[in-house]
């Protein structure tokens, strides 16, 4: 790739007018942030010059609330963000603040724990909250968690009501043997019947949310809250989680270093996270704004 970032493959686009680029809805890890999870001062710019040109800019993400530091002093306008892949939609400007939950049923997530035990012996889980996560003794310690409670996932899902317990926002679950795709189909085979399972991480750690909560339905409901149409609508990512959005959204690219499934749903390709990618196609877009 030269220097300029050049796109690797536009998107196949019907005859007529090319529709105007309204949102742009872009994935953080794999996608907008680089693989130290720094964003650019290319792409801190590009999306600058996104909102000032009028086009609202959403981060569309499979983290949680609590980690959304990374991106905070970047969100301009609505101060927006949808995270646990499409289960919160929090507020940057406001602390994180919960504008939106779209909670799994604690005994949906009972059925899919029982079920994935039986499908995949081994498997170790955690629930992520609205307020934190909590985890089994088993689960793989991947970051620090203070204050986190450690028991079986029956235990913590137990523990409280519906009505008075903190939403879970997603049910992850860990195999130590499986291989990440391997598990993936194994988990929707099984347990696909009672919740959206999917995945973003380079291990076999599948996100498990309410059935029908993804990136791409919340983002439409966000749209569609604005009026937005999803033929106005650019979307990016990297992984399987991303892949419902890149469908939805009349412009998708995949990363240069997206997964498979992800490049066969997205409408076109850009260069990898690293090389930013996400920047690339956003000067590109104002730039024809400004030609046009």
């Amino acid at each position: 790739m030269g220097e300029d970032g050049a796109v690797t493959s536009a998107p196949q686009r019907p005859d007529g007018p090319t529709p105007v680029t309204r949102l742009i809805a872009t994935d953080l890890d794999g996608t907008l942030l680089r693989d130290d999870k720094s964003v650019s001062h290319r792409t801190v710019a590009a999306l600058a010059a996104a909102e000032e040109a009028g086009i609202e800019v959403f981060f569309v993400t499979g983290r949680p609330a609590r980690w959304m530091d990374v991106v905070s002093d970047h969100v301009q306008g609505h101060g927006l963000a949808i995270c646990a892949n499409g289960a919160a939609v929090v507020d940057l400007h406001a602390d994180r603040e919960f504008v939106q939950v779209r909670a799994l049923p604690r005994a949906t997530a009972l059925t899919v724990v029982r079920t994935l035990r039986e499908a995949a012996p081994g498997t170790s889980f955690a629930v992520e909250l609205t307020t934190g996560i909590n985890y089994e003794p088993a689960y793989p310690p991947f970051f620090e968690s203070p204050g986190a409670t450690v028991a079986t996932a029956e235990k913590l899902l137990n523990e409280e009501t519906d009505d008075t317990a903190a939403p879970v926002l997603k049910l992850l679950a860990h195999h130590g043997e499986l291989t990440p795709d391997e598990f993936l189909a194994l988990a929707r085979s099984a347990a696909g019947a009672y919740a959206s399972i999917t995945r973003s991480s380079p291990t076999a750690l599948l996100e498990i949310s309410g059935l029908g909560v993804s990136k791409a339905s919340t983002l439409a409901r966000c749209c569609a809250e604005r009026g937005i149409s999803p033929a106005e609508v650019v979307a990016f990512g990297d992984m399987p989680n991303d892949v419902e959005m890149l469908r939805w959204a009349g412009t998708s690219y995949a990363m240069g270093n997206a997964h498979p499934d992800v490049v066969a749903a997205a409408s076109g390709r850009t260069v990898a996270n690293n090389e930013d990618g996400v920047a690339v196609v956003i000067e590109r877009i104002l730039a024809e704004r400004s030609a046009g």
